[in-house]
């Protein structure tokens, strides 16, 4: 919208570079052209403001397909004014010399020709196409469709308007077909997701199987290997018995030799020493016979002597006897019994005893 200034009964018209300003007075073309600025009188000014930038026009609409589904079409025209002054001829782009306003809606007459204009070339491509087709490939042709029928539309050009591009966004069926239209698709990629979930579990259980005989190949490898280890442990214990065996058999072997020579040495001293304990023991016993004859025979001698001594002691104390009375052989007797009695501390005598000794030493008195 153009800027407007008021001064004493002027008005100053300041243009966007957007916007193709034609001010005329009476049937006089004061001022074409885009960016302008001017001053003028409202009373007498005739204004008009054509914008020359490219426009986006967004439009939905419904259709129908070949089976008659309903299906809403959403797309977006991009178009400019090309011709202003042909513009301004055909439709209302006038405005207010005091506000700048459009006093009509020309835009909104523009959007109704170009929305009329594709919808009917759209809705004449999908009355031949079915609903799969046409949310298939639909969207392409349509375009093209559009495209190419805007492109042919006299009145546009007549109109002063230009056609940049045709883009369609959308193919939409209605909620419930669109909904059953998934279901196929839903299920579809639900049995692809199941099958690619058999398809992962299968894989698990072969990489665990794989795995299961992995490690039991491990467990056979490893069996393997500790049987071979028990062997060679054995053949490392048996071989090392052996060396042990053979190894006590020398020893065994020196250890003979070394006894039966220490024997042998034994043996040969034994012999020496018995030999020499024989010869000694047999001088030993050679000098202790003589020497017991010896003693023998001074024993003998003594005794002999003894004998003979005591037997001339015998006779002599037999020949002194012989001339003494029996009282006084009687008084020795008592004389040498109690040489040889023991101690007697008390004697008693009876009556009877000393009157029979008294009786008898009278009797021998009286004779």
């Amino acid at each position: 919208m153009a800027d407007i200034t008021r001064r004493l009964g002027w008005r100053h018209l300041r243009g966007a570079p957007t916007a193709h300003i034609r001010h005329h007075r009476g049937a006089e073309l004061l001022h074409d052209g885009p960016g302008l600025s001017f001053w003028y009188r409202a009373l007498s000014a005739a204004l008009s403001e054509v914008p020359v930038d490219d426009r986006e026009l967004a439009m939905t609409f419904h259709a129908r397909t070949s089976d008659f589904q309903d299906i809403a079409v959403q797309a977006t025209v991009t178009y400019r004014v090309s011709d202003p002054a042909l513009a301004s001829a055909r439709l209302d782009f006038s405005i207010d010399p005091d506000t700048g306003v459009w006093r009509g809606a020309p835009l909104e007459q523009l959007g109704t020709l170009l929305t009329e204009s594709a919808q009917q070339h759209a809705l004449d491509v999908l009355a031949r196409t079915t609903l799969a087709s046409a949310l298939v490939d639909g969207v392409a042709s349509v375009r093209e469709r559009v495209a190419a029928g805007l492109a042919a539309e006299p009145r546009l050009p007549a109109t002063g308007i230009e056609v940049v591009a045709v883009r369609v966004v959308a193919l939409r069926p209605e909620p419930e077909v669109e909904r059953a239209l998934r279901t196929p698709a839903r299920e579809q990629i639900q049995q692809e997701a199941d099958r690619a979930t058999y398809e992962r579990r299968a894989v698990a259980v072969e990489r665990e199987r794989a795995i299961a005989e992995n490690e039991l190949a491990s467990q056979i490898e490893l069996a393997r290997r500790e049987e071979q280890l028990v062997e060679q442990r054995g053949t490392n214990t048996r071989r090392e018995a052996e060396e042990h065996a053979s190894a006590d058999a020398v020893r065994a072997e020196a250890e003979a030799a070394r006894t039966v020579k220490l024997a042998g040495a034994e043996a040969e001293r034994s012999v020496q020493l018995a030999d020499a304990e024989a010869k000694r023991t047999e001088r030993l016993a050679k000098a202790e016979a003589e020497r017991t004859v010896r003693l023998a025979r001074a024993e003998a001698e003594a005794a002999r002597e003894v004998g003979e001594a005591r037997a001339q002691a015998q006779a002599a104390w037999l020949r002194v006897h012989t001339d003494v009375d029996v009282s006084t052989l009687h008084a020795l007797t008592g004389t040498r019994l109690a040489e040889n009695l023991p101690n007697i501390d008390s004697v008693t005598i009876s009556p009877d005893v000393l009157t029979g000794l008294l009786a008898k030493l009278g009797v021998q008195d009286g004779a």
